[in-house]
């Protein structure tokens, strides 16, 4: 009997709230499912001053090809002076984040209305404090 291989779905909504784009990313955050965040995410960036929130309290798995989606969104909205927001409370996340030296890399708030209207460093620093 052969096996039948399915590729595991990325789940993504996206919306905009007072000129953020939130993306709540649903699943796994893979080699199968990077690509196209990837390019989601790169369409996301692509203008002046990208305002970008991402939802990662969903996600139920990460690997190194969605770290590196993490890091090319980074980039991408520091180049065109913008801001990221990563949502994720998780200690195990946070944990890897600082295993592989990405702990200062991002801010990272505890929810969707902290990162969008909490005070930025005040709050980013309170979950961030974790990964000291």
């Amino acid at each position: 009997m052969a096996e039948k291989h399915t590729r595991p779905e990325l789940c993504h909504t996206e919306r905009v709230v007072g000129g953020a784009t939130v993306v709540e990313v649903r699943g796994e955050i893979d080699i199968l499912t990077a690509s196209p965040l990837s390019a989601r995410i790169d369409a996301l960036t692509a203008g002046r001053r990208p305002d970008l929130v991402l939802d990662l309290r969903p996600m139920t798995f990460i690997d190194c090809s969605g770290l590196r989606v993490l890091c090319r969104a980074r980039n991408r909205v520091l180049a065109h002076e913008g801001r990221l927001r990563l949502v994720n409370p998780d200690g195990h996340f946070l944990v890897m984040l600082r295993t592989t030296h990405l702990g200062g890399v991002f801010e990272i708030h505890p929810d969707v209305p902290t990162a969008l209207f909490g005070d930025r460093n005040d709050d980013a620093v309170s979950v961030a404090a974790g990964l000291q």
